[in-house]
């Protein structure tokens, strides 16, 4: 009986933790479309997002955990890319350097551990790949060169990145509740 409430109480937190990273991520979207005086806001709401996410994905991490050779290439992968975008970038954002930073950090940390969580199926680690991409594409487009198409990419990347990070994780816990 003890086993089956922990498990509840478990539940529920993981599902808390999932509606916070959506949620944040609705208010980020919310601050970024109303005010570009309200970006660092908004780039705070996603922060947030990206730590409410981290900690869902750590909590339901394999066990043991065995990263294995493909999702450790996976991850170095992000964490050049992250920094070579960081390099070309920040230089351009002037005095929102510490926030952007603060940022870039969350948001690899975020496609890190969704990949290094070890799900069975992809659509965790593709949803916050698809998330890095669509917030990539938006600090090119906002600190570097215009991107074409611009609104179409960032946002079929960010739905789509969002659906495989909410409809995944269910998914997945569907799965080992069965």
């Amino acid at each position: 009986m003890a086993v089956m409430a922990l498990q509840s109480r478990a539940a529920r937190r993981d599902a808390g933790l999932l509606a916070l990273g959506l949620t944040l991520s609705t208010a980020g979207d919310v601050l970024l479309d109303l005010d570009p005086n309200l970006f660092v806001f908004g780039l705070g709401a996603f922060l947030l997002a990206h730590l409410a996410y981290v900690s869902l994905f750590v909590r339901n991490r394999a066990r043991p955990f065995h990263p294995g050779v493909p999702r450790l290439a996976a991850v170095l992968l992000v964490l050049a890319c992250a920094a070579a975008l960081s390099v070309w970038i920040v230089p351009s954002v002037g005095g929102l350097a510490v926030p952007v930073v603060l940022y870039i950090c969350a948001l690899t940390a975020m496609v890190s551990t969704a990949i290094l969580a070890g799900f069975e199926k992809p659509w965790v680690a593709l949803g916050a790949v698809l998330f890095l991409i669509s917030d990539s594409l938006l600090a090119i487009d906002k600190f570097k060169a215009p991107v074409p198409v611009r609104d179409v990419l960032v946002w079929v990347t960010y739905y789509f990145g969002q659906c495989g990070i909410a409809f995944g994780f269910l998914a997945a816990k569907r799965r080992a509740a069965a």
